[in-house]
């Protein structure tokens, strides 16, 4: 008889051992001549050698399982123990899937510039996603730096927003650093809960696997095996923009997202988005992937608004010009 400790990594814990520990029991189920007793991330083992090996194998499958697809029921450990070996995901799979969301859903690229973020990601370190709202960019992106965490391609995550405010003066708000800035910081919240289970995310946020950060925080960084994420760049300034840029460390990719058509500096300002497109756009390793309404993915309303809107600014720019025409015309006769 021997006892061995194994430690459980990667997954969520109660993902893993299931309501009410029911998958657990599952287990301890189909090992009965195993003693086996849990206590957080690490399961006690009392049993025979080669049984144990055995569990061993099935336990790492039952984990390599779990952290891909946040998924685990009954019917895959018995599949998986009983030496079946599924590895297909919940949903049955999916080949463009990018990673899995907290429900086991696969998470793929919905429109063809979408799917191009994907591909470029591969052979770029650094990636330009700019378009209208909806598209898809930080989702996206979001999504291909958690496969990259869980593939231990990088060691963290790093996401950065300007923290301006769009359109209104919000004042003073209470609370420490974190309190004051996370209003601004909402959305790289929303997609990472979607993606990593309640439990772990807290725990990645906690030891700074997953660092969320205004960009004011970044200067004098060198950012090492990571994948950085900067969202609403277009309401960066030029200093700014440069300052994030050259943070840039070895084996790490960059994903910068903007929309242009919605500034919220003051006109005064020049977006530093804006004028990194033009000056970077013939740097090697650097890619730029402009999406339309074509890419918008939310409600079909959201489309018809941004149109709507794009229709209403050509209509004044090009009035603007009728009648800038018509005082030159004025100013000549005079």
């Amino acid at each position: 008889m021997i006892e061995k400790h194994i430690v459980l990594e990667d997954i969520d814990l109660v993902t893993f051992y299931g309501v009410n520990n029911c998958n657990l029991q599952m287990v301890k189920a189909l090992y009965p001549k195993l003693r086996i007793v849990a206590r957080g991330n690490v399961m006690k083992v009392l049993g025979d050698e080669e049984e144990m090996c055995q569990f061993e194998e099935h336990i790492q499958a039952l984990q390599d399982y779990c952290s891909k697809y946040n998924s685990l029921n009954e019917e895959t450990i018995l599949s998986i123990i009983k030496g079946e070996g599924r590895k297909s995901a919940p949903d049955g799979g999916d080949s463009a899937a990018i990673c899995y969301s907290i429900s086991g859903r696969a998470i793929i690229p919905r429109s063809e510039n979408q799917r191009r973020l994907v591909d470029e990601y591969r052979t770029n370190d650094m990636l330009f996603a700019v378009g209208p709202a909806g598209s898809g960019k930080t989702y996206t992106s979001i999504a291909l730096a958690v496969r990259a965490l869980k593939n231990k391609e990088v060691r963290r995550i790093i996401l950065s927003r300007p923290a301006v405010e769009a359109g209104e003066k919000l004042g003073f708000l209470p609370g420490d650093m974190k309190d004051k800035i996370d209003p601004y910081l909402q959305p790289l919240y929303d997609a990472l809960q979607d993606m990593i289970p309640a439990q772990k995310l807290q725990e990645y946020m906690e030891v700074q696997t997953i660092q969320i950060a205004p960009l004011a925080f970044m200067r004098g960084r060198t950012l090492n095996d990571a994948v950085v994420i900067l969202d609403e760049a277009q309401n960066t300034t030029s200093q700014q923009i440069k300052m994030f840029l050259t943070r840039m460390g070895h084996n790490t990719k960059m994903i910068i997202t903007g929309d242009i058509t919605q500034i919220d500096l003051p006109r005064s300002v020049r977006s530093g988005l804006v004028e990194a497109m033009s000056v970077l756009k013939d740097v090697k390793g650097i890619s730029f992937i402009e999406m339309t309404d074509k890419d918008i993915v939310r409600h079909k309303l959201v489309t018809r608004i941004v149109n709507a809107y794009k229709e209403y600014e050509d209509s004044k720019s090009l009035k603007q010009i009728n009648d800038n025409k018509d005082e030159d015309i004025n100013s000549d006769k005079l």
